[in-house]
């Protein structure tokens, strides 16, 4: 055979060759395997936790509160300072254990504990109302409904931070104190 037979011939199979190579079967693509059912549980593994509330939004406010588990979720107790007096202010959970914003802004959006999520709704502000004296503390003892403390359940709120929303003139449901749950 000459060189010049032998191309077509060559061209041939190199063609076969690379004709094999595109109908072959493809590999499954990787896929991530389905998120795990939210859990939400009645019970965490942690006896206590506690919060250090440190001022923000260039507040005076501060405080230290104890949480416990109770029926029906959490316990909240301790005092805080440095408030509006006589005001009328907001406890809330937020999705972030992250105080370090000025504003706290960085503890993300409100969490619901009994959803296990961020909360989708806003509400008339009586779930987690405290009011200061006339020397600006407030001493709260509250229930954060639904909440667990430990075991890393969609509920558990070890992590999160507890804010204090003020009545600071001016600047109504600001952002006054910041303190990230955790366990003693």
């Amino acid at each position: 055979m000459t060189r010049m037979t032998r191309l077509p011939i060559l061209a041939a199979a190199a063609a076969t060759l690379l004709a094999g190579c595109a109908s072959a079967p493809r590999p499954a693509a990787q896929t991530a395997p389905p998120p795990a059912a939210a859990t939400i549980a009645s019970t965490g593994t942690a006896q206590g936790a506690i919060a250090n509330l440190a001022s923000a939004s260039g507040s005076l406010v501060s405080g230290r509160v104890v949480l416990s588990p109770d029926v029906g979720g959490v316990r909240v107790r301790g005092e805080v300072g440095g408030l509006v007096r006589n005001g009328t202010h907001n406890l809330r959970l937020h999705a972030r254990g992250d105080c370090s914003a000025v504003d706290a802004i960085s503890a993300g959006p409100e969490f619901d504990a009994q959803q296990g999520a961020p909360s989708r709704q806003s509400d008339s502000g009586e779930r987690g109302r405290i009011v200061a004296n006339g020397s600006g503390v407030a001493t709260l003892d509250l229930l954060l409904p639904g909440a667990v403390l430990g075991g890393g359940a969609t509920n558990d709120i070890v992590g999160r931070a507890l804010l204090i929303l003020g009545a600071t003139p001016g600047a109504i449901s600001a952002r006054v104190a910041c303190g990230i749950v955790q366990v003693q």
